[in-house]
């Protein structure tokens, strides 16, 4: 049953996918709590490197590992711009997200969990279908 899993390469992928994603909520939540909570800094600059430690394991573990490829072996920058424009684009909503809930009284903890929720489709989609595709 497990080898039968493991031959269905997309879901494989997804797997691998979200691994990475936890990778980047998991190190960025940690970080972010230390600089909060402990260090008390403003929750903005605090996710902000928070969010610089997740995006940048994420990309590797992403580029190198879910959706590794030959044939995007020489396709390291266009996939580096690919990726830095969808995570600016990432930055605006989730941004906007927490920011929304923080004023509403809401703790930036549970806008950080909301946004991860939405990212998580949305980014495979686009990772999947342009970032990482070796065909276009």
């Amino acid at each position: 049953m497990w080898q039968e899993f493991l031959r269905h390469k997309r879901i494989v992928q997804f797997v691998e996918y979200m691994i990475g994603g936890g990778v980047f909520f998991w190190s960025g939540m940690a970080v972010f709590a230390l600089l909060y909570s402990v260090i008390k800094i403003d929750w903005l600059i605090a996710k902000l490197i928070a969010d610089a430690v997740g995006w940048t394991l994420s990309f590797f573990i992403q580029r190198y590992w879910a959706f590794n490829d030959p044939r995007l072996k020489h396709k390291t920058l266009q996939t580096g711009k690919r990726y830095t424009l969808i995570t600016v684009a990432n930055f605006a909503i989730d941004y906007a997200i927490v920011a929304t809930m923080k004023h509403f009284g809401v703790t930036p903890y549970l806008g950080m969990i909301t946004a991860s929720i939405f990212f998580t489709v949305w980014n495979y989609l686009w990772y999947r279908f342009w970032v990482f595709d070796p065909e276009s």
